[in-house]
């Protein structure tokens, strides 16, 4: 694993710690967050605030990474989500990261679809 993969593992074991103070430290100050509908946080600031209300409203939330990959500064992750009582939360899940040094500069969560997996270049359905 190459150290933005590493980067990447560290940054989920903080999600599923609910560890905002730990993001903190692994967000660029313009770190953007892209969920699996498009939407955009951008900004340490405004995505620990994200962070903190997801937190407090899904205290259970999980990732768990099946397959990390990493070419540059891009990582990509295969895995599934788990979050007791919130169905909606739980089942695969892709990721990817844009990581420069010790920062995360983009965290990007994706349905998992054949489609997705062939747009991320990620074997398997």
């Amino acid at each position: 694993m190459n150290d933005g993969a590493h980067v990447a593992v560290r940054f989920t074991d903080c999600i599923n710690a609910g560890d905002v103070e730990g993001l903190a430290q692994l967000m660029s100050e313009d770190h953007r967050f892209i969920d699996t509908a498009g939407t955009v946080v951008v900004g340490r600031a405004a995505c620990l605030a994200a962070w903190r209300s997801f937190f407090a409203a899904y205290p259970g939330y999980r990732n768990v990474f099946e397959a990390v990959s990493a070419s540059g500064k891009n990582v990509t992750v295969a895995g599934y989500s788990t979050c007791p009582g919130h169905a909606v939360l739980e089942g695969p899940a892709l990721w990817t990261a844009v990581v420069d040094g010790n920062q995360v500069l983009e965290w990007r969560v994706y349905e998992d679809s054949a489609a997705v997996r062939r747009r991320l270049g990620i074997l398997g359905d």
